[in-house]
């Protein structure tokens, strides 16, 4: 089934088996036989064939196709985590567990860039994707050196601080930028339902699917609504739970929902119109003790990148100008300045600018 799966994409993509086939490297009879034994083994054509306009997939290859890419999206981050505890494992067996960077993290995508790149250069790192608070609530607990969360910029910044800010500890803790990013509505290609803003949520009939109880993502949307005086109750799908951007993309590129909320790369990744609501900063905390130690060097060093800046720059929606910026955690939440100004010393050291270097 996997390989009829990659086909099937093939054949979308080229518009022509033939060119599918060939993408694939494999011969036109096969080609061709895959689909044969697809279609009676699930009692419905796979493709609608036409002369002069190549071949198109039939509604049961769509939905092959698209069931595919939702468990994909859905499944990413899980895989990734199982192939960091793969990874911890080895490095165990071949070193000091004590040399391995543990990081817990919100998914996105630019923080996906930072791990593999932290990988490409053998960092050993035992990067996990979570949700923001629970990724605070880890380095809280001891339970990593790094955690990655999001927060909106703004107006909204001081309503969602209370959800992130007893998890931060100014004079003891230091941020670092990741980069900023736009969340907003995710909509079906044209949106043809003509969706202007949240409060078009709670029209009848419309489905929509949301992010995972917990998630920086939600409980931003939560708030967004409370200011419309939208209610989630009368939102078809709010109880619903995807853990990533692309599982939220994926279900609407489907057809399974006709609106979610997320991050503008993901809306683009699978072809959606996007409606931007509201801008956030994603960033990296670490305590003051390990800010000099050999890996958080390394995170800053790849931040400050021109290859991460260059791969980053190919993302939707993001902007990493600030990428590898180091503040006090009251600088960028003046709401907690008060509490961070009893370590004045310590809290001038790290408002400097990471040094931009290059690799």
């Amino acid at each position: 089934m996997p390989r009829l799966i990659q086909l099937l994409g093939a054949i979308e993509e080229q518009g022509n088996l033939m060119r599918a086939a060939r993408k694939l490297g494999i011969s036109y009879r096969h080609a061709w036989g895959m689909i044969r034994d697809g279609a009676r083994a699930l009692g419905a054509p796979l493709l609608v064939m036409s002369r002069g306009r190549g071949a198109t997939l039939s509604p049961l290859g769509e939905q092959l196709l698209w069931a595919e890419r939702r468990v994909a999206a859905r499944l990413a981050p899980i895989f990734r985590n199982l192939e960091s505890e793969l990874d911890m494992e080895i490095d165990r067996a071949l070193r000091d567990p004590a040399m391995v960077f543990r990081m817990r993290v919100s998914h996105g995508f630019a923080v996906e860039l930072l791990r593999d790149l932290l990988v490409e250069d053998r960092v050993p790192v035992d990067l996990k994707y979570c949700g923001s608070m629970e990724a605070l609530a880890a380095l809280a607990a001891g339970e990593c050196e790094m955690a990655g969360f999001h927060t909106p910029a703004g107006a909204l910044q001081a309503e969602a601080l209370p959800f992130c800010g007893r998890w931060l500890t100014p004079g003891s803790q230091t941020l670092i930028v990741l980069c900023s990013r736009r969340q907003g509505l995710m909509t079906a290609a044209g949106n043809p339902l003509g969706l202007a803003g949240l409060a078009d949520l709670a029209r009848p009939g419309l489905r929509f699917v949301n992010r995972q109880f917990g998630s920086g993502t939600r409980i931003l949307l939560d708030l967004l609504l409370a200011r419309e005086g939208v209610e989630s109750a009368a939102i078809a799908g709010y109880e619903t739970g995807e853990f990533t951007h692309s599982a939220v993309a994926a279900f609407i590129a489907s057809g399974m929902a006709d609106a979610g909320f997320g991050v503008e790369a993901a809306a683009c990744k699978f072809g959606l119109e996007f409606l931007p609501l509201v801008s956030e900063r994603y960033f990296l905390v670490c305590h003051d003790d390990s800010l000099a130690s050999p890996f958080v060097t390394r995170v800053l060093e790849t931040l400050t990148s021109h290859r991460f800046r260059v791969a980053a720059g190919q993302i939707p929606g993001t902007d990493t100008t600030l990428a590898g910026t180091v503040l006090a955690i009251g600088e960028a939440f003046p709401e907690l300045a008060a509490a961070d100004a009893g370590a004045p010393a310590k809290a001038e050291g790290r408002r400097k600018p990471a040094t931009r270097t290059t690799q």
